[in-house]
């Protein structure tokens, strides 16, 4: 069942009604959510370990929330950066520069809850070559076909440079495909 944003909000902030106005939040948008962030971290058991941080974090700051944005927007920026977050500990963990870990594509497709064939493992791989701010927009452009100007309130940053942003990574992609292929 979906909840209008002004009824969530309101129960949200009664603390009578708060832990089940968040459990409606979390039904809502646990799907949306899924997949924003597994576009980025990109395995199955990484990305349910990511949402449930960011369902944590949304409900330890929920006083925090100033209602300047949706409820949608404002857990969508928890996701991008609990994902991004979990990019940075992962590689300072294993101590692995984006070069040297050349498994991405092995790893989605030993993962059983990737469907994807080899040629979406490559993009993929190509994908996690990208610079955070660079997988970020192409992510949200490409997977989720959001808006430049959606986008640009979500990210906090002018539509022009989530643009060029954009297009870098696109020809960055293509020629990493490229090379790949040869």
């Amino acid at each position: 069942m979906k909840y209008d944003e002004k009824t969530i909000v309101n129960q949200l902030t009664d603390p009578k009604t708060q832990r089940q106005a968040f459990s409606a939040v979390v039904n809502q948008y646990s799907e949306q959510l899924y997949w924003k962030i597994r576009h980025i971290v990109l395995t199955h058991d990484d990305a349910n370990d990511v949402l449930q941080n960011v369902f944590l974090k949304a409900w330890n700051n929920l006083d925090d929330f100033q209602q300047k944005s949706k409820i949608s927007t404002w857990l969508y920026r928890i996701a991008i950066n609990e994902s991004l977050d979990f990019l940075r500990r992962q590689k300072a963990a294993h101590n692995i520069s984006a070069d040297e870990d050349m498994s991405v594509s092995n790893r989605l497709l030993a993962d059983e809850y990737f469907d994807g064939d080899a040629v979406q493992a490559l993009l993929q791989e190509a994908v996690s070559r990208l610079p955070d701010v660079q997988r970020t927009v192409f992510t949200l452009r490409y997977y989720d076909e959001m808006k430049y100007a959606d986008m640009s309130k979500l990210l906090d940053t002018s539509e022009g440079a989530l643009k060029a942003s954009y297009h870098l990574a696109v020809k960055k992609i293509t020629e990493y495909v490229k090379q790949r292929e040869s």
